[in-house]
C-alpha cells in the first residue's frame, strides 16, 4: 500500500488562516492529515490519499450535495455521511471558492450562536 503524502505546508497554512477567523474553530491532527473542528463537530479535513492526490472534505447543505455529486472533478460526494462532500486540491484549486464552501461548512457544524457571528457572501453580517 503506497504511503499517503503530507499536505503541502503552504496549503495547510492557507486553510489555517481561514479557520483562525472563525469563532471557536480549532485545528488538530487527524488520523491522516489535519482537520478543523468546532466543538466536537468536524468542519473540514485535508489529507493526502494513497493515490497521491490531495483532498479536503467538508459539509454542505442537502441540495448542494446532489450538485457536488454530479459536477465531477474536482468535486466529489463522500460515501459516508449524508452531507459530506469534498474537493480535490492541486495547483489550480480555486481558493476563494473553497473558502466560501468551508465557511458554509463551519456554519452548518457550529452552534447557531457562533454561526450568527460569521459574515457570509450574500448575507448581511
Amino acid at each position: 500500500m503506497p504511503a499517503r503524502p503530507d499536505v503541502p505546508l503552504a496549503w495547510v497554512e492557507r486553510l489555517r488562516s481561514l479557520f483562525e477567523g472563525l469563532p471557536e474553530c480549532y485545528e488538530e491532527a487527524a488520523w491522516t492529515g489535519v482537520r478543523w473542528r468546532v466543538g466536537h463537530a468536524t468542519v473540514a479535513h485535508v489529507f493526502g490519499g494513497e493515490d497521491q492526490l490531495f483532498r479536503i472534505t467538508f459539509r454542505a447543505e442537502p441540495d448542494e450535495v446532489l450538485a457536488f455529486e454530479h459536477l465531477g472533478a474536482p468535486y466529489f460526494k463522500v460515501s459516508w455521511g449524508g452531507n459530506v462532500v469534498g474537493m480535490l486540491l492541486d495547483d489550480d484549486t480555486a481558493w476563494d471558492e473553497l473558502a466560501e464552501l468551508l465557511t458554509d461548512s463551519y456554519c452548518l457544524q457550529a452552534p447557531q450562536r457562533l454561526a450568527d457571528l460569521v459574515e457570509r457572501p450574500g448575507m448581511a453580517g
